[in-house]
């Protein structure tokens, strides 16, 4: 039987601000991508957000960024490596306390928005988030796009790699993200991010943006809990992969 990871970014708020519905999105994921503090995220979410992942069962990953929280890590940077890498330990370091304290701990690694898109290709950039990742703990696997020099390169070093598909984002014929700044590079209907789920998860494949049929293996599908109506979607992506046969349950 075929078998996916369902995962999603949680713990996008700040203060009083809450982006994502934690507790909702938590009872259908099996992976949260929480955020660490440098694009969303503060003490008392990561603390709330690893309690309630805990008692789910739910896996938590640490969300790593740049430190952009005015432009939610979705701005482009130039970190110098050394400072880079000690902020990707510094950001897992910090979500590891609470997963403990919860009873549970930080079971992968996955960049966020600029850092994971810089990362696909960038082989300094994704040098350095290897090069934290191996500071805070040498075992930790990584999650990202296939085929990106971040995954190459954790590779090389000996941490596990798994692959990552997105069901609601558009993809470009090269099988990378189109960047959010172009027209449709968010998927928001919800049949078609449901289809583009079972291709993803049965068939390893999925239409780019200019109409092609592209491969994209994954491990795990992300769906981002930002997007309007995401618990419902989520939902109902998990009941379509259940219902064709595809066993949702988190890869470690």
């Amino acid at each position: 039987m075929t078998s996916i990871d369902l995962n999603a970014d949680l713990g996008e708020g700040f203060g009083r601000w809450r982006l994502t519905d934690d507790e909702r999105l938590l009872s259908v994921v099996t992976s949260a991508n929480v955020a660490c503090g440098f694009h969303a995220g503060d003490a008392a979410t990561m603390r709330r957000v690893c309690e309630l992942a805990a008692e789910r069962g739910v896996r938590i990953g640490a969300q790593v960024s740049y430190r952009d929280l005015a432009g939610f890590g979705r701005r482009a940077m130039d970190v110098p490596p050394a400072e880079l890498a000690a902020e990707v330990a510094y950001q897992i370091g910090a979500l590891e306390v609470f997963a403990r304290a919860a009873g549970s701990r930080v079971a992968y690694v996955k960049p966020h928005g600029a850092l994971y898109n810089r990362v696909v290709r960038d082989e300094e950039q994704a040098a350095a988030v290897v090069d934290g990742v191996l500071l805070a703990d040498a075992a930790l696997p990584v999650l990202g796009l296939p085929g990106s020099r971040l995954l190459e390169l954790a590779g090389k070093a000996g941490l596990p790699v798994v692959t990552e598909a997105f069901a609601d984002r558009a993809y470009t014929d090269a099988g990378t993200l189109v960047p959010r700044t172009a027209e449709g590079a968010v998927v928001t209907d919800p049949d078609t991010v449901v289809e583009r789920s079972l291709s993803l998860a049965g068939l390893g494949e999925v239409v780019s943006h200019s109409g092609t049929r592209i491969e994209v293996r994954a491990r795990s599908l992300c769906l981002h809990g930002d997007t309007p109506g995401a618990v419902e979607l989520a939902r109902r992506v998990r009941e379509r992969l259940e219902a064709s046969g595809v066993r949702v349950e988190a890869f470690v």
